[in-house]
Order: structure tokens, then sequence, then C-alpha cells
């Protein structure tokens, strides 16, 4: 990325970045508190592969039908205001993921889940990008380090409160409320509307070009990403004998392994160059899928979710910078557009591996992500 802004940024400047990393770790603990609340949702609504396929595409469901409209939402008021208000939901909404009593309440629930997930996303890396612009350097990993960061202790931290004495309902209002103190406080911090770049129009023309090719290769992480928050915590407890209160691990493995590389990311894509990112990144999260679903050791499933989060880790915020960047096109529109197709991933994702698994195992499910990711390795091109 070229250089625009002074290498010293101000102190304007710095506080929106500070205040982006949180916003980051707020979506990050929301949407990881889910990961070990899967198998609760399993066993009491009484629910098969199939059917909890079903119900998990509502997550993804809402994030996409959510994120164009999302876009809009930030040309006309602003990101930071849509990143307050979807935090808002996301902490409201955490605690009725346990409290449903049917299916179908569970999924209405889960769709408004993702549509607030699918509007913080979007907003938080057009804000993400502004900074980064202001930088005048790659700082996109710090601020997707912190997304893992948050994944570590939502799916992590779930669990040991659980453990701990708590029921889960309290434990995920204990978790709701945190994300609501972080989001307001961290408010007045981010850049108002009026220093954001804005289009006199919006657009829902359907992705080509470059952003339709970002937009799939997106898909195929987000895939990827998606089926560990959904399944590896049913996974580890069904197939690798864990118990309920310690299948959040498998996430957790995960999402440390993605905040250490993202964290240090940015000298990675700067050193490397972003084809070897994707390309090797690619490979790796391949052979870390192979790793967990062909090695019956309960331990080997996590070295496979370490290895995923490694190899994935600084791929997205590869492609959300592309996207941010690609000339002509407003970075709210681009973002909305590549977010959209990437969390279609994560709609088609819950469905497909729950269908796969009906049909033969949940490792083989899993497996078949592994060969998507290799099929990306082999295909990408500069």
């Amino acid at each position: 990325m070229e250089n625009t802004q002074s290498a010293t940024p101000d102190s304007n400047v710095i506080a929106a970045r500070r205040a982006s990393m949180l916003i980051f770790l707020v979506c990050g603990i929301g949407l990881s508190s889910w990961a070990p609340m899967v198998p609760f949702a399993k066993t009491n609504l009484n629910l098969d592969e199939a059917a909890l396929g079903l119900v998990l595409l509502s997550l993804g469901l809402g994030a996409i039908l959510m994120m164009p409209f999302s876009g809009f939402l930030i040309n006309k008021y602003g990101s930071r205001k849509v990143t307050l208000a979807a935090a808002t939901v996301i902490a409201l909404i955490l605690p009725n993921l346990l409290l449903a009593s049917s299916a179908i309440q569970l999924s209405i629930a889960l769709f408004i889940f993702g549509a607030a997930i699918g509007s913080i996303d979007v907003a938080m890396n057009a804000h993400a990008v502004l900074v980064q612009e202001r930088y005048g350097k790659h700082i996109m990993s710090s601020f997707h380090g912190m997304f893992s960061l948050g994944g570590l202790l939502g799916s992590i931290g779930l669990g040991f409160l659980i453990k701990f004495g708590l029921s889960p309902t309290i434990a995920a209002v204990s978790i709701s409320g945190l994300l609501l103190f972080i989001a307001a406080s961290q408010y007045r911090y981010l850049f108002p509307h009026c220093q954001e770049n804005s289009v006199e129009s919006f657009s829902f023309a359907l992705p080509r070009g470059p952003v339709l090719i970002l937009g799939l290769m997106c898909f195929v992480f987000f895939l990827a990403e998606g089926a560990l928050l959904d399944w590896s915590a049913v996974f580890l407890q069904f197939n690798r004998g864990y118990e309920p209160s310690m299948a959040g691990l498998g996430y957790a493995a995960f999402s440390i392994a993605m905040a250490v590389m993202r964290l240090t990311g940015d000298n990675i894509v700067n050193k490397i160059g972003s084809y070897k990112v994707v390309l090797y990144g690619a490979l790796l999260s391949s052979a870390g899928y192979f790793i967990a679903v062909s090695i019956p050791w309960p331990g080997a499933a996590l070295i496979g979710f370490i290895l995923v989060g490694l190899g994935a880790a600084n791929v997205v915020p590869v492609f959300f910078t592309a996207a941010g960047n690609v000339p002509n096109v407003a970075t709210s529109v681009s973002l909305a557009a590549v977010t959209t197709l990437g969390y279609s991933g994560q709609l088609a994702g819950p469905a497909m591996i729950g269908f796969i698994a009906e049909m033969t195992s949940l490792p083989v499910a899993l497996g078949f992500v592994g060969v998507l990711l290799l099929i990306v390795a082999v295909t990408y091109r500069k």
C-alpha cells in the first residue's frame, strides 16, 4: 500500500486505532461465545447433525442479508454509529441463544445475532481501513489479531465460567455486560462520519472483477473459520471424547494461533508479500484440517486447529486491505460486497457440513473443508 500519510500519526489517529482494536475484540468475543453453546443447544433441543446444520444456517443468513445494507447505513450514518448499534444487539441477543426452547426460536435468535455480527464486521473493517490509510502502512492484521484474541476469550471464557459454577445463562449475561461496556466506552474515540469516505449513491450491483475474485477467496476462508466456530466443539465432544465444559478448547486453540499470527502479521505481510501469505496460508490450513480429522488421538485435533489458525490468520486481512483499495469503488461498498461473499461461506458451511456429516461422518465433512483450502492453494495466482 502506498504511503500517503505522515509516518507519525497524531493522537486522534492513535486513539481511533486503539478503539478500533477493542471493537474487533468485542466482535470476536461475541461471535466465539456461541461456539461452546452449540453442544448445549444440540443436546437441549435433541438435534441431529442435519437438523443442527439447518439451525446454524440462520447465523450466516442473517449476516449476509445485512451486510449489503450495512454499506448503505455506514455511508448515511457513519461506521461508529453502526458499530455501537450492532454491538448492543449482539450483547442483548447472546444470552437468548441459550434460552430458546425450540429449533425455530433458536433459528430466529441466531438470525438476529448474525445480522448484528454482519453489520459490525463491515463497519469495523471500513473504519480500520480508514485508520490504516492515516497510518500509511499495513496495520490491518493487528485489528484482526484482536478479533482472534476475542475468539479465545469468548470460546474458552464462557466454558470456564460454567465450570466454575455459573449457569450457562448467567455466564452469557456476564459476557454481554462486558461487550456493552467496551463498545460504549470506545464510541467517542472512533472517527465521526464527517471524516469518513462516502459516496453519493448506493448500489446493490453484483460484485465483479477484482471484488468478485476477492469475495470468492474470502468464501473459502470464512467457511474454514466458520466450520470451526460451529462444529469444533461438537467434533471434540462427540468424536474425540472431550467434556462439554472443555469442548470450547478447539476454537480457543484456533483463536490463540490466529491471534499470535495476526498480532505479528503486519511485519510478515510487509516482509514476504501478500501472494506468499495467501499461498502458504492455504496450504497450512488445509494440512491442519487433515491432521485434525485423520488422527484419532484427541490432542491431534487441537494441533490441527492450531495449524488452521496459523495458516488462515493473515489471509483475510490481506483480502480486506485489497478490497478497501479497489480503484473507483467506495471502501464501504467494496468491503460490503467482499464480506457478503465471504460470509456466504459461513452461510453455506454449517448446513453443508451437517448434511455431509449425516451421510458420512463429521470428520469426513470437516476434511472436505481441507480439500477446498487445498484447491485455493493450487489455483491462487498473483
